[in-house]
């Protein structure tokens, strides 16, 4: 069973910015869709961002204007830029790939996510 791979996480001051890389598994194209979530310490798993294979991007409410999701397809890459970073933004932050759209809303392949990438946000 061969997973994404999730890199970029590390430390970062308030107000810094990280961008984070997730290499598909297998060819972009032929992946439905792919999600960033994130972790945080003590709480569930939480969906970020979204990138249909059209294109077409969805973002959590709460995240829209500080992150952006985008990708690479030559290099079967799929980014999350973050900025204007918080200490609440601390997480581990996963990469799922192939999951479908249920209703407009993002429902994960289970034997899609990769290991993830630990961000931490110092004040």
């Amino acid at each position: 069973h061969v997973q994404p791979v999730e890199s970029g996480g590390g430390y970062a001051q308030a107000g810094g910015s990280l961008r984070l890389s997730c290499v598909a598994s297998r060819n972009i194209a032929s992946i439905n869709a792919m999600g960033w979530y994130r972790q945080p310490p003590g709480k569930q798993r939480e969906l970020l961002a979204v990138i249909a294979r059209g294109g077409t991007t969805k973002y959590t409410d709460s995240m829209k204007g500080r992150f952006t999701i985008s990708r690479d397809s030559a290099k079967n890459t799929v980014y999350l830029q973050m900025n204007d970073l918080r200490p609440e933004d601390t997480a581990v932050y996963y990469c799922n790939e192939g999951g479908t759209f249920v209703s407009g809303t993002y429902l994960p392949n289970v034997r899609g996510w990769g290991q993830g990438t630990q961000v931490t946000v110092s004040s």
